[in-house]
């Protein structure tokens, strides 16, 4: 299945408009982060909130912030970009409009690997989690593809999308099958099979911020060979675009990134399906520009989530259950007109 841009979508924005779009992005973030930083159940007003930065406010408010409300936000931060880099990344390799980390199964797998690790290896620790979910998120990445490409080649991006959630299902049941089989080893991991930044255990910002800075670094590299490919792999390479290097620099970029991500805040759906149809009106077509803000923009969509998810519930709703009752209308109206994604 092909789609056509308009022509309003193809037309090159100029760069004094997108970096003007950028940072008006960057300081929407800004103020996410303060948000973020100041309301959930116990609200922390502004100015007491320079206090507790600086050191000077109460004991509680101090807590408060740099235990609980700077770590969660961070994790948020990185687990947004995360996500919505690698999003970004799918949906311009495969020139697929509905193609997700969560949507594609790489999520699904990645959380997978993850809880085979817990029942049988006795895993514990976040930290532990990472070489797993890399492996289940490369596993899940090959599965679906070769499930899709069984019938045509390439396969077509509902396809791809069809084999993606069937997959997603069936890794998901298999995850809450072998969590009811050992509810003991299985009670700590409750709140991360749902999806959560909250109250993540110390150390786990410095395990995985290496890694995500690594895919977004590759993922950046790989922007101006990703435009080359978009014309088509035959006219990519008569470019001098090494489509090789690129198809592994991508699918190496997206297993690092999902991977933590899941491995830090459990499987996070529809972030990386939603964020590239948010940034393409700013940015145009130029994937170098889309992957850009897709890091800022997905951090800002993720905060938002966990931030109305505080308030949501009498007690408080997780950041996957969130992204899920907003991801999937979306994922329909999509699924119903592909070409949403040139919009």
């Amino acid at each position: 299945m092909t789609t056509t841009a308009p022509a309003s979508a193809l037309r090159r924005r100029s760069p004094a408009a997108t970096a003007s779009a950028l940072a008006a992005w960057i300081l929407i973030l800004a103020v996410l982060c303060v948000a973020s930083l100041a309301f959930g159940s116990a609200q922390i007003p502004l100015p007491e909130l320079w206090r507790a930065a600086l050191g000077s406010s109460d004991a509680i408010s101090q807590a408060t912030l740099l235990g609980l409300r700077v770590p969660r936000t961070a994790l948020g931060v990185l687990v947004g970009a995360a996500l919505g880099v690698a999003g970004a990344l799918m949906q311009a390799y495969t020139r697929n409009p509905l193609a997700d980390p969560g949507v594609l199964g790489v999520n699904a797998g990645a959380g997978l690997a993850i809880t085979l690790a817990v029942a049988f290896l006795g895993v514990t620790r976040i930290q532990e989690y990472l070489p797993f979910a890399f492996i289940g998120a490369l596993v899940a990445v090959i599965l679906v593809y070769l499930l899709a490409a069984a019938r045509e080649r390439p396969p077509s991006p509902l396809r791809m999308t069809l084999v993606g959630v069937a997959a997603s299902a069936v890794m998901v049941g298999l995850s809450q099958t072998l969590a009811l089989i050992d509810v003991q080893a299985f009670d700590r991991m409750r709140f991360w099979g749902a999806g959560t930044i909250a109250d993540r255990p110390s150390g786990v910002l410095e395990a995985v911020a290496p890694w995500i800075a690594i895919g977004l670094v590759l993922a950046l590299m790989s922007g101006r060979a990703l435009n080359a490919i978009a014309l088509g792999e035959d006219l990519a390479r008569s470019v001098g675009a090494r489509v090789g290097l690129t198809r592994a620099g991508v699918a190496v970029s997206a297993t690092l990134l999902c991977g933590a991500a899941t491995a830090a805040a459990g499987p996070l759906a529809f972030v990386g399906l939603i964020v590239p149809h948010i940034v393409r009106p700013f940015t145009g077509p130029d994937q170098r520009r889309i992957i850009a803000f897709s890091a800022v923009v997905a951090p800002s969509l993720l905060l938002i989530c966990d931030i109305l998810g505080r308030f949501m519930a009498p007690g408080e709703l997780q950041v996957g259950v969130v992204t899920a009752l907003i991801g999937a209308p979306i994922l329909a109206l999509l699924a119903r007109n592909p070409r949403a994604a040139h919009l």
